[in-house]
């Protein structure tokens, strides 16, 4: 198949676009290399040292024979480019990865929470009126979040993206349909996530587009099969305290001699899945499309939940790291179930790789390999939801803050 991969020098997109260019597709990437902007922005760096993009694919083709071509295509403000890219190269299937993915970051100011919108939903609609306005029958694979489902305590499993529920019509009669899951997004880059599924809802049923939404657990590992045969293939690693996510950043922690670094209760449970997983997920929803004119294929691409100070915890008892209780930044629960249905990736084949996998020793060993990288001081996770809890946030975990002498 001919891949078009939007993101695919991302976190998520990269290791997938080495997977599938694996598995024989010719993939082709387009991104605008927003995240490597950020990370200037923000002035912090990946973990691993990443090369361009350039000289990624340069050595993925001496290494393998097959090529990765780069397109530098920004969706949400080139559409005319996207159209005419679309147009010549009409592609089997498109996966979407090109949004701005962090929640921490989508709250960090007014300016943040504009750019997170303009791109994400910009980006996301381009595409879809592009793939309409060319009558280009390619399979749309989108990487949601199971953020879109909120992290409230409901008592009953979350289903794969639809509820079946009863109306009562005015004849006093119950009628039966099935509607997305409410949304309940706890950040602006949920909220992106959660417009996207109404977007999809609305082409997949005025246009025909075959569309999969992925509503992905937080990712955690650093290596999947394609990346391990070159250092120069290395996959971006996030540490700091908007983009790292959480059993990444405990287990970096725990390699530098930082204090694990658990917000309110850590009684919030989250849903995870491998990276090598996540790739494998993609693959299996590429070979199994939904039809033209059917509604939205919702997965939910996660393998295991975890409460935050669980998780901790676990990492505290084998590396023998302190834990640091710090305000919570976010505005959420400070405790909530939950529970996910995930039958479909089962079925078509996934056998999920859990955290007794054995990989969590991988991950300190790359942060221990690569922490002269680490600038201690962008650990901390201070972007703040609201701004009354701003005034609460611990800028200074470690406590090695100059004390004023009196």
């Amino acid at each position: 198949m001919k891949i078009a991969v939007m993101g695919g020098d991302g976190f998520i997109g990269w290791p997938t676009s080495l997977h599938l260019s694996d598995a024989g597709h010719d993939v082709h990437i387009l991104d605008n290399l927003s995240r490597r902007w950020i990370d200037t922005e923000l002035g912090v760096q990946s973990l691993t040292p990443m090369d361009s993009i350039q000289e990624r694919t340069r050595i993925w083709h001496a290494e393998t024979g097959r090529r990765i071509h780069f397109n530098l295509i920004d969706l949400a403000k080139d559409y005319e480019l996207l159209k005419n890219w679309l147009s010549e190269h009409r592609p089997d299937a498109v996966i979407h990865f090109a949004e701005q993915r962090a929640a921490p970051y989508s709250m960090k100011s007014d300016r943040h929470k504009n750019y997170t919108v303009n791109n994400n939903v910009s980006a996301t609609h381009n595409l879809l009126n592009a793939l309409t306005e060319l009558n280009l029958d390619a399979h749309l694979i989108h990487l949601g979040t199971m953020g879109v489902y909120g992290y409230s305590t409901v008592g009953a499993a979350i289903p794969e993206g639809y509820l079946p529920v009863g109306i009562e019509t005015a004849a006093g009669e119950t009628v039966s349909q099935e509607i997305l899951y409410p949304s309940n997004p706890g950040s602006i880059y949920h909220m992106t996530k959660c417009l996207d599924q109404l977007l999809f809802q609305f082409y997949a049923k005025n246009d025909g587009l075959r569309i999969t939404d992925l509503h992905q657990g937080i990712v955690w590992g650093t290596h999947t099969e394609q990346t391990r045969r070159h250092a120069q293939l290395i996959n971006r690693f996030d540490y700091d305290g908007d983009y790292g996510t959480v059993l990444n950043r405990f287990l970096i922690q725990a390699a530098i001699g930082y204090p694990l670094t658990v917000h309110g209760t850590g009684g919030q449970t989250r849903a995870f899945i491998h990276i090598q997983d996540s790739v494998r997920c993609i693959e299996l929803a590429l070979k199994n499309p939904p039809a033209r004119g059917a509604r939205v294929e919702i997965f939910n691409q996660m393998t295991e939940t975890h409460r935050v100070r669980d998780l901790a915890q676990m990492i505290a008892g084998i590396s023998g790291a302190d834990i640091a209780w710090l305000p919570n930044p976010r505005k959420e629960a400070a405790e909530n179930e939950l529970i996910v249905q995930n039958e479909k990736f089962r079925i078509l084949g996934l056998e999920p790789i859990t955290l007794e996998g054995g990989l969590l020793g991988e991950i300190v060993d790359v942060a221990k390999k690569f922490a002269y990288r680490v600038d201690r001081s962008r650990v901390p996770a201070v972007s703040a939801w609201t701004k009354d809890i701003a005034a609460t946030i611990n800028h200074d975990p470690e406590g090695k803050r100059l004390k004023s002498v009196s």
